[in-house]
């Protein structure tokens, strides 16, 4: 079995990869990237009852991926470059060939993977990070799960301002209930709830107009969402409605926040680009 690892400055996510499908994929969390990788390496083992004569080969990337040095309790181990790991296993999870793979995460970056190869076409400050910025500074809110909960019943007329309430003319590609400016029509009847799911709606949308923008520079229609942020259930109904006005497809496949750790054991397996320890 092949262990990929994605490794972040706190959280380390892991997944075995046998037989060309993903085995148990996991999240931990630790105060530094070391503790965190052994962390999930220990966890791994234990709950697939492996031991390490199971392992062929591990394989690391991510930003904290930079602290590993020598190999892992001195198994074959190997480093790969963290785009091109998310661009293989975003193309893996979505079952396509070619995509713009979006990885969510503090930040957002936007890859274009093809078969065996991936280009970071750019990225965007935008993402996880800004989410529970502004939530905590507005609402006092520290805790993705409290702030998608807060904004489930919100309403985002209280908070964002739309093309009917600018004009009573049609616009042809762009629906009534399109966004004009977010925050723009920011009530004093707002409530938390519904600034909640205004601060939501702001990341969301602004990640999807810039993965449109992506997908139409490289003249591809399929979009890969991956990362922590796909799991935020407002999300999908933001893409949704860029769907309905860009021709793209949104793709958020099943363990697509694993996507970057399954993609380092996929280029590994599949002969790719990455150094050995």
């Amino acid at each position: 079995m092949i262990l990929g690892i994605d490794i972040g400055g706190t959280t380390t996510k892991i997944t075995g990869f046998l037989n060309n499908e993903v085995i148990n994929p996991m999240l931990v969390r630790a105060t530094d990237p070391i503790s965190s990788l052994y962390g999930a390496f220990g966890k791994f083992l234990n709950e697939n009852k492996l031991q390490l004569s199971d392992i062929s080969y591990v394989m690391v990337t991510g930003v904290g991926s930079s602290y590993v040095k020598k190999r892992i309790f001195g198994l074959p181990t190997g480093k790969t470059q963290e785009f091109l790991a998310t661009g293989m296993g975003g193309l893996f999870l979505s079952n396509l060939s070619n995509a713009v793979i979006v990885s969510m995460g503090t930040g957002t970056a936007f890859v274009k993977a093809e078969e065996g190869k991936a280009r970071h076409l750019g990225g965007s400050g935008v993402g996880g990070g800004t989410l529970l910025g502004l939530s905590n500074k507005i609402l006092n809110v520290r805790e993705f799960e409290d702030l998608i909960g807060m904004a489930q019943d919100g309403d985002l007329s209280n908070v964002d301002l739309f093309i009917n309430d600018i004009t009573n003319d049609e616009i042809v590609g762009l629906p009534a209930d399109s966004t004009a400016s977010n925050f723009g029509k920011i009530s004093d009847l707002a409530t938390k709830t519904d600034v909640a799911l205004g601060i939501i709606n702001l990341v969301f949308q602004t990640i999807g107009v810039l993965s449109v923008f992506a997908a139409r520079i490289d003249g591809t229609d399929d979009i890969v969402l991956t990362g922590n942020l796909t799991k935020v259930p407002q999300s999908r109904k933001i893409f949704d409605g860029l769907t309905k006005i860009h021709s793209v497809k949104f793709h958020i496949p099943e363990h697509s926040e694993y996507a970057t750790a399954l993609g380092a054991a996929i280029v590994y397996a599949s002969g790719g680009n990455h150094t050995e320890m």
